[in-house]
Parts: C-alpha cells; structure tokens; sequence
C-alpha cells in the first residue's frame, strides 16, 4: 500500500464530515424503512408481508457486498471503491424514491444494499489513515457515532416522513448528502488512495459467498414470519446456508487470493474485538427493535414519538466521545470498554425492573439518556481492539470483515429478538389468564363490579383480555431486557481475554 501523509487543519476537518455523513446515510438507510413498510405497502397495494421484501433485498445483498469490500478495494483502490459506492448508492436511492411497484422498488433496492457495502468499511480505513496517530482515537470515537446513532434517528425521520410526506422522501433525503460527499471526496480523498493490485478474482468465493450468506440472511428476515423450522422454505434456506459457508471457510483458507480474508482470524485481537463487537451490537440492535414496537403497541405511541423516547441515547456521546478518546491515551483501554459493558447492563437491568403499564415518557427516556455513557464507551475502544496491530495494508479488509459480523449479528438480534417476544408473550398470556375462572372469588368480584358500570359479560371479558395482552408484551421485553443484560456482564469477561492493544492501526 502507498505511504499516505495524514491531512491537517480543514482538510482534516472536510474528510471527517465526508466519510461521517456517508456512513450515517447508509446507516441511516438500513432502518428507516423499517417503520414505512407499511406506508409504502399500502401505496403500492401489496400486503406487509409482501412489503417486507423491500428491508429483506437491501439486507441481503449489503451482507454479501460488506464482506467483499476489502477484496474491490485492494483490487481498484479504497476511494475509488468508496466513492463509486457511494455515488451509486445515492443514484438507487433516487430510483427506489420513485418506484410505482413492489418489483421495480425491490429490483432497486437489491442493487442499492449491493453498491452500499464498501461505503461504512472503507469510510473507517480511509479516516484512519487520513488521520495523525496521535488523533486516530478521537478520529473514531466521531466517526462511531455514526454507527451507534443512525439506528436510533431511522425511525424518528422514518415515521415523520410517513406521517406527513410521501414515503419516498424516506430514499430522497440520500440524494443532497450523496451528492455532496462525491464532490468534496473527489476534491480532497485522491491524496488517501491506496495502491490498487490487479488480484484474480475469486469467482467461486463469491459464489459461495452470495449462496450462503444470502440464504442466511433471508432466513433471519422471513424465519419469524414463516414459523422457523416448521416451513420447508426456511429448512431448505439453513441447510443451503450451512453447506455454503462450510465450503466458503475450506475454500477461502487455501486460496491465495481469498475474497474474504478469513485469516485474520489468526490473530486473537481481532478475533475477540469482533466476537465482543458482534455480541453486543446483537443486544444493543435487537433492543433498538424492540422498543419502539413496545411503545407502539402497548402504549400507543406513533412511530415519530417512539422514536423521540430513545432519542436522549444521542445526548451523552455528543459530549463525551472526545473525552473517552483522551483518556483511552493514559489507561488500558480494556476498562473503557468494560466500562461501556457495565452502563449497558446497568441500563437494561433498569429497564427490565421500572417497564410497566403505567410508565410514563420520563421513565422511558432515563434510561436511554444514561445509556448514552455505554455508547460513548463502546465502538472507538472495540475498534481500537481489533485492528490494533494490523498494518496498514490490511486494515480494509480487517474492517470490511469485522463490521460483516456486526452488520450480520444486527440481523440474528432482530429475529432473536422478534421472536422471543413473541414466544414469551404466549406464554405469560397463558399463566396470567390462569387466574381468571368462574372459581376465583376476585374474578366473579371484577365481573359484577363491571356489570354494575354497564359492561356486558362479553365487553368485560374483552377488556380483561386487552389488558392481559399488554402486560405478557410487558413481561416478554423485560425477559428479554434481562438477557440483554447479562450478555453485556459476560461479555466483560471475554473482552480481558484480549492482549493490551498497540497504540495504533496501521
């Protein structure tokens, strides 16, 4: 790779707000959707189910592409990848704006999620390669709230847009930033360009590849929807998928030119970094899912306020990112981020104990503020952790791999999330309604004193059961509040499994 001299002053400052605000549409685009698939399904006269597909196609293929990047880039150049990415990435999203039928808006999109890869891994290669050595920690601890954020903003801009626009503006609001980072990247990021290498291109790694991830992907989309293991579909999905990456892992590790660079793995750092970065972005991402749902259906709340409640988690990073990137230069960065374990933990041990009924906005919104310190804490030390080490010839694929996983564990978090909810809500509806027999003096009691007020038999029994559904989705997120809690505690174990990371990458 070329030796690069990091830039200075508003270079610096320029290249930052590029690569952030790429990152962030992209970002931003995987979940904005999200909270519109109902808005878009009922404009293009399809059913939710069918409607779905729109987050399915752009997740498939942006798994597959996340994973080659550092392959395109090592072959055509980082920027030049990163750039065409991105510029790409903003001509299908006016494209999937102004789609007038479900297959034109899925067409779309798969191409969208294919071109958008590279734009999050290359972006993180580039900053830091751009950046002095002495500023890479505060370089990242800006960049990775990018990361961290967006999923929170998605809903928010998701379901104003779908309350008071049309939903295409959901895929127009890339358009100005798309435009933007094109121009002023190919103004100031030429100097960043890495030596491209004419690689042979691995076509059965890709194959492979796209078989087996695309497989896994659509499965974790469609598997809550299709009952799991009881659809073929599904069935046949895992096994394809499993086959697939087996052959991926036996074919990868013996190539010379490798479209993923699994070897990397060798390396513990890394490995732990992305083990402890997937985890915890499983249970961070999955409860990001939950809770607006939660809100929504058991509180009433529309999609815009839903989002304003978790809003306060963008708070607390804004003003202390800069400050843990200091500090980080005088401590073991290890207990940053067990520190940033032990704030999660904290806050869904909180939320696991206060979610009730009658919880008011304040109490929804506390815990996401002072969550705020456990994202402050989190995606700067766990990069530093897993590319600490690599050179700088490396550090593209090391990123593309690392942020695959997490992308990927963002997806298992959502099914395991959706559909433990599911499932425990069941079975809290079925002890709760128990109690409520002929033979329970309290329940006869309730009955009367409903008749009393005018309520039929029939609307009483209703309403009971109104009120027995709202409590089991109560009872079933706060299962899952706590087992989000303990991943992040045993997490912390396996983060000082780590060696003390190198005070660079790169």
């Amino acid at each position: 790779m070329a030796t690069v001299q990091p830039f200075k002053g508003g270079k610096l400052v320029l290249m930052t707000i590029v690569l952030s605000f790429a990152t962030f549409m992209q970002v931003l685009d995987s979940t904005i959707a999200n909270v519109a698939i109902p808005t878009i399904s009922g404009s293009l006269g399809v059913s939710t189910t069918q409607g779905d597909w729109v987050i399915t196609a752009f997740g498939v293929s942006n798994a597959i592409s996340i994973a080659i990047s550092g392959f395109l880039a090592k072959r055509y150049g980082e920027v030049k990848v990163f750039l065409w990415a991105t510029g790409l990435f903003t001509l299908f999203s006016f494209l999937c704006g102004i789609s007038d039928s479900l297959g034109t808006l899925i067409l779309f999109r798969v191409i969208q999620g294919a071109v958008a890869g590279p734009v999050i891994p290359l972006s993180q290669s580039i900053l830091l390669r751009g950046y002095p050595l002495a500023l890479q920690k505060i370089a990242l601890a800006l960049w990775s709230m990018t990361i961290i954020l967006a999923p929170v903003f998605g809903p928010i801009f998701g379901g104003y847009i779908s309350d008071n626009y049309n939903w295409g503006w959901i895929f127009f609001m890339n358009i100005p930033i798309g435009i933007m980072v094109v121009i002023v990247g190919l103004l100031i990021l030429k100097p960043m360009e890495s030596t491209a290498v004419k690689l042979p291109f691995n076509y059965i790694g890709l194959a492979l590849l796209t078989v087996g991830v695309g497989s896994l992907q659509v499965l974790l989309d469609q598997g809550q929807q299709l009952n799991w293991l009881a659809s073929n579909e599904i069935v046949i999905l895992a096994i394809v998928s499993v086959i697939a990456l087996t052959f991926l892992v036996i074919w990868e590790l013996n190539n010379k030119n490798p479209v993923v660079d699994l070897s990397l793995f060798k390396m513990r750092n890394f490995s732990i970094g992305t083990i402890s970065t997937s985890l915890s972005y499983m249970a961070y991402f999955g409860a990001i899912v939950l809770l607006p749902q939660l809100l929504q259906e058991v509180f009433g709340y529309t999609a815009t306020w839903s989002g304003i409640a978790l809003a306060p988690i963008g708070l607390l990073p804004l003003i202390l990112s800069t400050y843990v990137a200091k500090i980080s230069d005088h401590i073991d960065i290890r207990w940053v981020i067990t520190t940033s374990f032990l704030f999660y933990a904290l806050c869904f041990f909180w939320r696991a104990y206060t979610f009730e009924i009658n919880i008011d906005f304040i109490g929804i919104a506390m815990p996401q503020l002072i969550q705020g310190i456990a994202v402050a804490c989190f995606f700067m030390p766990l990069t530093i952790l897993t590319l600490s080490g690599l050179p700088a010839e490396r550090l593209a694929s090391a990123s593309s791999l690392a942020n695959f996983f997490r992308t990927l564990a963002g997806s298992v978090g959502t099914s395991i999330t959706t559909t433990m909810w599911a499932d425990r809500a069941s079975l809290h509806h079925a002890q709760l309604t128990e109690s409520i027999t002929p033979y329970n003096p309290n329940t006869v009691e309730y009955y009367h004193e409903m008749a009393s007020k005018g309520l039929s038999e029939l609307q009483t029994s209703t309403y009971i059961n109104e009120q027995i559904s709202a409590q089991s989705l109560i009872l079933s997120a706060n299962d899952i509040f706590w087992l989000c809690g303990g991943i992040f505690i045993c997490l912390i174990i396996t983060i000082w499994l780590a060696k003390p990371p190198f005070k660079s990458m790169g």
